[in-house]
C-alpha cells in the first residue's frame, strides 16, 4: 500500500456506512458515494457498504451507475438475498422490468421471509400492469405492517382489476416486449389483416383514391396501419402507449408526428381535427368504449370517419376474453356510438387475425360525425 493510500485510510470514518447514510440524509449523496468508493478502494467494508453505495448513487439520480454497482454487488454476493433484492430494485428503476421481476423472484427464493422483497416484487408486477400478481405478492403482509405507500399501491392494483379496460401499464409492457419482432409475429404467425380490412372499408365509404386526408392512427404500433394508408395522407400522425413501438414506427419515416400517450387522454387535449381516424387492433384493450367514442368525436372533422376493428361478442355488452382482449357485441357498439353522437356508417363481420391457427371473429366498424 502506498503512503498516499495509507494516509487516505486513516482519514476514513470508523463507521463509513453511518457516515454515508448521514450524508445522504443531508442531501449530499454524491459525497456519500465518493466516501464509500474510497473505502472500497482501501479494501474496507462488505455487503452493507456496497448496498449503501447503490443507495447513494440512486439518490444522485445516476441510474446507470447505481445499476452497475448493484450488478457488481450481486456478482460478489451471488447467494445473498439482499444483493439480489438491490439488483432487482436497480433494474426496476432503470425500466428493465422483465429482468427486475426475475431478480426479485430469485431474491425471494433465497429468503422467503425478506418482506422488502415481496413489496418490491409486487411493485414491479404493478409497473408491468399485472395487478393480480402484484396483490398475490403482497397478500402475506399483515395489515398492521403495511406502510402508507404499500396501501396506496394495493388500492391502485384493486382499481386496475375492477376497471373496464386493460391497464395501460400492461399494454405498454406487452408491446414493448413484442416491438422487436412485432411485424413478423403479426403478419406471418397471426395472419394479421386489420389494416388492409380498414383500408378497404374506408375506400368503400368514399375515402382515398386521388383524395388526400388528414389521418390519425390510434395505437399505431410499429406503423402497419400507417403503411396501409400512407398514400392517402395529407398528414399522418400516430399515438401509442409503447415507447419502443413508437421508435419502430418512427423508423418507417411515414408519420408527421408520433406521440407516446394514452389515446383517450391525448384525444381530450386541444389539438387538430382529422378526417380519418383509424384504430387497428387497438380497441380490443378497452372494455367500456364510451370514453373513447366521446373523445374521438371531439377530434373528428365534420364528415370524417372513425374506423376500427374489435373482437366479436355474441349477445349484448362486452367481456374480457381468455387472451385478455375485450370482445364487444353489435348491440353495444351501436348503442355507445349513438350515445356519443356518432353515426353508424357501417359494420361488417371480419377476421382481423388468427390465434392458435384459428380465425378470430371480429367486427370492422365505421362511425361518422
Amino acid at each position: 500500500m502506498s503512503s498516499s493510500t495509507t494516509a487516505n485510510v486513516h482519514l476514513l470514518p470508523e463507521d463509513p456506512v453511518a457516515a454515508a447514510e448521514e450524508l445522504i440524509g443531508e442531501g449530499r449523496a454524491g459525497e456519500a458515494a465518493a466516501l464509500i468508493e474510497n473505502c472500497i478502494a482501501a479494501n474496507r467494508g462488505g455487503l452493507l457498504l456496497r448496498l449503501t453505495l447503490q443507495k447513494a448513487l440512486a439518490a444522485t439520480s445516476d441510474r446507470d451507475a447505481a445499476l452497475a454497482a448493484a450488478r457488481e454487488t450481486a456478482m460478489l454476493y451471488r447467494e445473498t438475498a439482499p444483493a439480489a433484492l438491490a439488483l432487482g430494485q436497480a433494474l426496476r428503476a432503470s425500466g428493465h422490468l422483465p429482468a427486475a421481476i426475475g431478480e426479485l423472484q430469485r431474491a425471494l427464493r433465497l429468503d422467503q421471509h425478506l418482506q422488502e422483497t415481496r413489496i418490491a416484487l409486487g411493485a414491479a408486477w404493478l409497473d408491468a400492469g399485472e395487478a393480480e400478481k402484484a396483490l398475490e405478492s403482497w397478500r402475506g403482509i399483515a395489515h398492521e405492517e403495511r406502510t402508507t405507500e404499500l396501501a396506496a399501491m394495493m388500492a391502485d392494483a384493486e382499481r386496475a382489476l375492477s376497471a373496464a379496460r386493460s391497464d395501460a401499464r400492461y399494454v405498454r409492457h406487452l408491446f414493448d416486449q413484442f416491438s422487436a419482432d412485432y411485424d413478423t409475429r403479426m403478419l406471418e404467425q397471426l395472419a394479421y389483416r386489420a389494416p388492409l380490412i380498414l383500408r378497404e372499408f374506408a375506400g368503400f365509404l368514399g375515402f382515398g383514391g386521388t383524395k388526400r386526408h388528414t389521418i390519425l392512427d390510434l395505437g399505431c404500433g410499429t406503423g402497419l396501419m400507417g403503411e396501409a394508408v400512407k398514400d392517402w395522407a395529407l398528414r399522418l400522425d400516430g399515438i401509442d402507449l409503447s415507447p419502443r413501438m413508437i421508435e419502430a414506427a418512427r423508423g418507417r419515416g411515414i408519420y408527421n408526428d408520433l406521440q407516446v400517450a394514452d389515446i383517450c387522454g391525448w384525444l381530450d387535449e386541444a389539438g387538430r381535427n382529422y378526417e380519418l381516424i383509424f384504430a387497428a387492433d387497438t380497441v380490443v384493450y378497452l372494455g367500456d368504449l364510451e370514453p373513447l367514442f366521446s373523445s374521438v368525436r371531439t377530434r373528428l372533422a365534420g364528415g370524417g370517419s372513425f374506423l376500427f376493428t374489435v373482437e366479436r361478442k355474441e349477445g349484448s355488452g362486452f367481456e374480457l376474453g381468455p387472451k385478455r382482449r375485450w370482445r364487444h357485441s353489435e348491440n353495444y357498439l351501436r348503442a355507445r356510438a349513438e350515445c356519443a353522437g356518432l353515426g353508424m356508417a357501417g359494420m361488417m363481420a371480419c377476421e382481423p387475425r388468427r390465434e392458435a391457427g384459428q380465425p378470430v371473429d371480429g367486427w370492422a366498424v365505421a362511425l361518422t360525425r
